[in-house]
């Protein structure tokens, strides 16, 4: 049995289109041969525990020094609600509903109508255009800026001199109790601005995650009396459930500096990490030079935090979906994502193709000798020495 698993997620990092890619309209997506094109990338750290020995990628090395596989998403879609809870147990049957054409005119009516404000747009939209398009209005009117996405997406903006943050929260919580049901997104988002036009997107966001439809590999992990530390938006995503401590990050280089200070502290059991930019900054802005850079920085950073391991520290690093940069589009891609699996009682072992990505989860139990009750076939055996 190891003491503390660490599982960092590089949130969109996919390494090639699912076999149903093309039903989702991403035939021919692949987030990391896209990143190879660029002369930012360098992830010789990555290489070395084997990235490019995963199956269908290409290019590794003759002694890997970690574990790896080539991960598939069995649920239905390619949203960031639905990879997260499937590492964690949780397969989704049917995607969470979209709004390509904005929300339904009665759930905008019962909004406007419970915050006493009304809204501006109701269209998919980037996040930073929104706010360029009717920030100015918004500052005039005080209306709220609502807006979706490709994702199951209600989003909030609201400029946090015209609507204090703690109101916004509130119009927030007020629409997470209306999208129920048919109407149940996967997420209500806190927008906040500030500033003159062109306005900027502060720090404040919040996400009202649609609770989990049963217990989650964080809820059993918690019963079981060990900590389930969540740095980033990872207790966001599972609505707070089964979560023994929550730490906010600004982004990926605040997330890494939190995940150290995470492995000083003297928690035992699961450690689960987000680092996002990956996906919010550089993915859906198709930016492949951007993202190569993040994933640059990242892999500059991780032996930093190999070599802070303890003896029965056991760390995880995968992608919960893909967003590949150089596809069309601002869209998530549906892919294949890679796990790579290290320390010092992890064994170099090529792990195959895996039928879900609840096998992390059913792994991370196994290794803090917690029964796993969920879906999910543990590699555990596999690669402890």
């Amino acid at each position: 049995m190891l003491n503390r698993i660490f599982l960092i997620v590089l949130d969109s990092f996919g390494i090639g289109a699912l076999p149903d890619a093309a039903n989702y309209g991403d035939g021919g997506a692949n987030t990391l041969a896209s990143l190879l094109r660029s002369d930012k990338l360098s992830v010789e750290n990555l290489k070395s525990l084997g990235l490019f020995n995963i199956d269908g990628v290409g290019g590794g090395v003759d002694l890997p020094r970690g574990a790896y596989a080539r991960m598939t998403e069995k649920s239905n879609g390619k949203d960031t609600i639905i990879g997260h809870w499937e590492m964690c147990g949780v397969v989704s049957e049917r995607d969470m509903p979209t709004y390509p054409n904005g929300f339904p005119k009665e759930i905008i009516d019962e909004f406007e109508r419970r915050c006493g404000r009304g809204t501006l747009c109701n269209l998919p939209y980037s996040g930073t255009k929104v706010i360029a398009d009717y920030g100015k209005e918004h500052v005039e009117t005080g209306k709220l800026i609502v807006y979706t996405s490709a994702d199951s997406v209600f989003q909030i903006a609201a400029h946090e001199d015209v609507v204090p943050i703690d109101e916004l929260y509130r119009c927030c919580e007020i629409a997470r109790e209306i999208l129920i049901g048919e109407h149940g997104v996967g997420r209500v988002i806190a927008r906040p601005f500030e500033g003159e036009h062109p306005y900027t997107r502060t720090s404040r966001r919040h996400d009202y995650a649609i609770l989990p439809p049963h217990e989650t590999t964080l809820d059993l992990i918690k019963n079981a009396g060990l900590d389930t530390v969540c740095v980033g938006k990872i207790s966001d995503i599972f609505a707070s459930q089964g979560v023994t401590k929550s730490i906010k990050t600004s982004g990926n280089t605040d997330g890494m500096a939190k995940a150290l200070e995470v492995q000083e502290s003297d928690f035992g059991g699961f450690a689960f990490i987000n680092l996002v930019d990956f996906d919010s900054v550089y993915g859906h802005r198709r930016d492949i030079d951007g993202y190569a850079a993040a994933l640059s920085e990242f892999d500059a950073w991780l032996p930093k935090f190999i070599a802070g391991m303890r003896e029965g520290d056991v760390l995880m690093i995968t992608g919960d979906h893909g967003c590949d940069p150089g596809f069309g589009g601002t869209d998530h891609t549906r892919e294949y994502t890679p796990l790579l699996v290290c320390g010092e009682q992890i064994k170099p072992t090529n792990l195959g193709v895996r039928n879900s990505f609840a096998d992390i989860g059913a792994s991370v139990c196994e290794m803090l000798g917690v029964k796993n009750t969920l879906t999910g076939t543990s590699f555990a055996n596999e690669v402890i020495k």
